[in-house]
């Protein structure tokens, strides 16, 4: 029989295909192998560019028959096949972008050792949780420094501010500290112990000054290199949204330099250089106080924010009560035998100064104060 035209082997492939469902192809002709079209899995129809009328296609992911190993129930027989439903996969959660842009501005006053009252504290601004981890995203926290001494857990304070140091980095934020003068004295009290050294009013020690100042014993021993390492690299001044963030109310940075990066370089190569006597210098210094509680106190002011930059001298050091008049001492108590009332940061010197240290170490309040001040 005489093959017509389109009756070749390739078209009578093709017509072994079935037009429509329900279609019955005839048995190939004898010496004649039907070849297999490729088919794409779960798809009946693959010449189709559209399915037929009232054809669905396969689901791919209908759940898998198996033979249960379980005991059936009676009155059924124990071969019945049964259905696995696979759970869908929990949509997993999109990282979200860091934020980017500085963010809020936070101080924190001295802390001398109080630390469930600087957890309170920074908990009531939204910056740590509940466990006590970092929870302001991409938020800016300065210490004003004084972390050690009078107060129970100085080395608790410390190991706070490291850790917060990481975790705000790690959101987009920042937590950082100045130099005090606590940590001078502390760092010189584990370096220098009783080594004498020239106090210009007779001889002294760090260690004795540390004691005198209310050093801790227990953080004593449980202060670690990576803890003095850490102190001694801190930097002595700051300066950010106009803020010139110091420690001490004194003019004594003049000493170290007409640059804020001066005088941080000067502070810590004089700490490398492990000179008792130069390190109590640099404390003596840092002790200072009330430059600018008095009359030429804004004369002061002015002198540090026209050579360091900034329009307000944001420090810690002296207690709020000692600037007002209330107490005299940090032991003595304020007026009527009460603790002295601090319900804020106290802002003078023709609001050239604002002082941040509340005086915890006297009953009074540990400050942690968003910036600029509002009103």
């Amino acid at each position: 029989m005489t093959q017509g035209a389109g009756q070749g082997p390739a078209a009578r492939t093709t017509a072994a295909m079935p037009p429509f469902p329900g279609y019955a192809a005839p048995p190939p002709m004898p010496g004649y192998e039907r070849s297999a079209p490729a088919v794409d899995p779960g798809r009946e129809f693959p010449e189709y560019q559209e399915f037929p009328e009232g054809y669905t296609p396969t689901a791919r992911d209908l759940p898998v028959i198996t033979r249960s190993s379980a005991p059936a129930a009676p009155g059924i027989p124990t071969d019945m096949p049964t259905v696995e439903l696979t759970p869908l996969a929990a949509p997993q959660p999109q990282p979200q972008p860091l934020p980017t842009g500085p963010g809020p501005l936070y101080v924190v006053g001295d802390v001398h050792g109080y630390l469930d009252e600087l957890h309170e504290a920074l908990a009531a601004q939204g910056l740590i949780d509940a466990s006590g981890h970092w929870a302001a995203g991409n938020a800016r926290l300065w210490f004003l420094g004084d972390f050690t001494d009078r107060g129970p857990d100085g080395v608790g304070v410390i190991d706070l501010v490291m850790r917060l140091s990481a975790e705000a980095a790690a959101a987009g934020g920042y937590c950082k500290a100045l130099m005090g003068n606590h940590e001078l004295l502390l760092i010189g009290a584990k370096r220098f112990a009783d080594t004498p050294v020239n106090s210009g009013a007779g001889t002294a020690s760090f260690q004795a000054a540390w004691l005198l100042n209310g050093g801790q014993r227990t953080d004593m021993e449980r202060l670690e290199d990576h803890h003095l390492q850490w102190m001694s690299r801190l930097d002595a001044i700051a300066e950010e949204d106009g803020h010139l963030l110091v420690h001490s109310d004194t003019t004594a940075y003049l000493d170290y330099g007409d640059s804020i990066e001066a005088v941080n370089d000067a502070v810590t190569e004089a700490l490398q250089r492990n000179d008792p006597d130069e390190c109590w210098d640099l404390f003596r210094k840092f002790t200072k106080r009330f430059a600018f509680r008095d009359e030429a106190g804004s004369v002061a002011a002015r002198e540090l924010l026209e050579t360091y930059g900034g329009s307000r001298v944001v420090h810690g050091h002296s207690p709020i009560p000692y600037l007002l008049g209330e107490v005299g001492t940090e032991d003595a108590d304020g007026e009527d035998g009460g603790a002295p009332a601090v319900d804020g940061p106290h802002l003078y010197a023709d609001g050239l100064a604002l002082a941040m240290d509340g005086g915890v170490t006297m009953a009074g309040k540990l400050l942690v104060v968003q910036l600029p001040l509002a009103g």
